[in-house]
Parts: structure tokens; C-alpha cells; sequence
């Protein structure tokens, strides 16, 4: 198979980019206001979130990693060779690395993300570190249809990877929907490896989103900064508070920016109130039970083969095949 440093030319099938401003004012709007968590992760968000994976508070990152190294070889050969191994968001991480030195003839590497710059800069980095694989990048919205390129070769198979527990993020539904996309992608005798954050003590998890160093809260609060910055927004960072909790009946942790006192903060010329203790609602960070994903992935086509999880049952890491009878 020819070698090269250099990854295949994208393959653009990004959408029109959602307006900042336009989900801002939407949202701020709504009687529970709210911002898609998607806007935390401006160039200085993404460098907090390096910094959170780092905590010691912050178990999902490390605990997955070790899940990875210990396991890699039996998530390898339930892989199997020649496959195309499609990757939903970025494709630099080191679980990424983990796979790619260890799985057997790749038909093709397809890194999937709705940042094009970021895609090609880490597209390249992994052509250069594995030469011998066809890296194919995709831009594209992953939460919806999109296609994928031909391979050099024939693939036996197509997976999908989604690490970091990420689909934590979707709300069950959303969550549903998204993995029916990936079963149809893969098809029948397709496979997807995913990371599964797992429901556990709920001081463990809350510590997890409102470390003692104020990382998070640094994180969450630089949504205000950013509002202010390309918004012309008046947020006073002093007068909202970093809170988490955790929801029991949605099976999640909530991230939210609580206003400490009434107050009325103009953004793109508009004038929103905030009542003392109001919030505005920043992200979900979903946990499941083992039967409560093989449930929703069932739902969605999917069966779970092999689950692997850590010591302390804190994270999983599961591979999900979609049957052959499936269509």
C-alpha cells in the first residue's frame, strides 16, 4: 500500500455554521434560558477543558484511557482487520493513538468534524505519525447524515469510534437519534466503540463538573466572557456563580451560570433580565446504568457485544454491533 504524510483532501460536507449570536438570543429567550453547550469551546474554552482533563477531580478522561490500554487487544480483535474506522470529533487524542497502533490493516481512517481547520491540522498530524494508514477527513456535522469517501481498498467492515462519553451530552432522544445515524453508517455487521460514563456515587460526579481549583467554573464563565466579547454583551462575570447539580430523573449532571442578584444585562442590543438565582442552563452530562445503554442502543439498532470498565466501575467502554438481520 503506497505511503504518505499527508491526509486525503477533506471531504466538505459541513453546514451552514449555526450563528453564535443567533443561539444566544434564542435561547435567552426561553423561559429556562440555555446555550448549546457547543459555545463553551472557543480557542480559550477548549484550553480550560485541556485543563480539566487534568484534574483529579476529573476522572472520565484518565479512567477511559486506562480502560483503553488494559483492554486494547481484545477491543482490537472484536474490531477485526481491514476495517474503515470512522471517528466521530477530533482525531488527535492519544485514545486515538491507542487504536491505531494496534488495529491490523486499516482499510481507512475517517476522522469526522464540523471544524474544518482543526481537522486537517490533526488529519496531517496522524498521516505523518502512520503513513501506512489512508486517512480520509470528513467535515461534517455528525449528529445528522453524511457520506462517507470510498477507500484505497474494500473494507470488511465499517466502525465507529466515539470516545470521551461525549454522547453524555445528547438528551436520551437526541441521543437515539444520533446513534440510529451511526447504525445506519456502519450497516449490518458494522460495529461502533464507544465511551459510557457510568452512574456512581453523586459526590463523585458533581466533584467531577465543580472541581476545588475552579477550573470548571472558570470554563463554564468564560461563555459570559465570550458573549461580551463577540456579542457586545454587558455580563458582569462577578455577578454569576459556576452551579452544578445533579438531576435524578434525568439521570444527569446539569451545568448552569446562576445570576447572584436581579440584574438586566444587554446582549446584541437586547436587554435580558435575570431575577436572583436565576440560571442560564450550559450543558448536560448524561450517566447510564450498563442496561440503561444497551436499552437506548437497542432502541437505536444496535446490540451491546462486550462491555469493559474499570476497577471501580466508574466508565465504560463498549462495543456495540448492529445485527445482520438489522437493516
Amino acid at each position: 500500500m503506497p505511503t504518505s504524510t499527508t491526509a486525503r483532501p477533506v471531504l466538505d460536507q459541513a453546514p451552514a455554521t449555526e450563528s453564535f449570536r443567533d443561539a444566544v438570543l434564542s435561547g435567552l429567550r426561553t423561559s429556562q434560558k440555555r446555550i448549546p453547550s457547543k459555545f463553551l469551546y472557543d480557542e480559550r474554552g477548549s484550553k480550560l477543558f485541556e485543563r480539566i482533563c487534568e484534574l483529579d477531580e476529573y476522572y472520565p478522561t484518565r479512567t477511559e484511557i486506562g480502560i483503553m490500554r488494559q483492554h486494547v487487544e481484545a477491543m482490537t480483535e472484536a474490531i477485526g482487520p481491514r476495517v474503515r474506522l470512522v471517528e466521530y470529533g477530533s482525531g488527535s487524542s492519544v485514545k486515538t493513538r491507542i487504536l491505531l497502533d494496534h488495529l491490523d490493516d486499516l482499510a481507512s481512517y475517517v476522522p469526522v468534524d464540523i471544524s474544518k481547520e482543526h481537522l486537517i491540522e490533526s488529519a496531517n498530524e496522524l498521516a505523518a505519525e502512520y503513513p501506512s494508514i489512508p486517512i480520509q477527513p470528513v467535515c461534517a456535522d455528525y449528529t445528522t447524515d453524511f457520506d462517507l469517501p470510498a477507500p484505497p481498498l474494500p473494507p470488511a467492515r465499517t466502525v465507529g469510534y466515539y470516545p470521551g462519553s461525549t454522547i453524555g451530552n445528547f438528551r436520551r432522544q437526541e441521543a437515539r437519534i444520533f446513534l440510529g445515524h451511526v447504525a445506519d453508517l456502519v450497516g449490518p455487521e458494522g460495529g461502533l466503540l464507544i465511551g459510557v460514563d457510568l452512574k456512581k456515587d453523586v459526590e463523585v460526579m458533581t466533584a467531577a463538573y465543580d472541581d476545588s481549583e475552579g477550573v470548571t467554573a472558570a470554563f463554564n464563565k468564560n461563555l459570559l466572557r465570550r458573549m461580551n466579547r463577540e456579542l457586545d454583551a454587558t455580563f458582569d462575570l462577578d455577578a454569576f456563580e459556576h452551579h452544578v447539580r445533579w438531576n435524578e430523573d434525568r439521570g444527569c449532571i446539569e451545568s448552569h451560570l446562576r445570576s447572584t442578584k436581579t440584574q438586566t444585562v444587554a446582549v446584541a442590543g437586547e436587554r435580558f433580565s435575570f431575577e436572583e438565582g436565576e440560571t442560564i442552563h450550559t450543558e448536560d452530562s448524561h450517566k447510564y446504568t450498563l442496561d440503561g445503554f444497551a436499552e437506548l442502543s437497542g432502541e437505536a439498532g444496535f446490540q451491546v457485544d462486550t462491555v469493559w470498565t474499570d476497577d471501580r466501575s466508574y466508565f465504560s467502554v463498549q462495543y456495540c454491533t448492529v445485527p445482520t438481520e438489522a437493516t
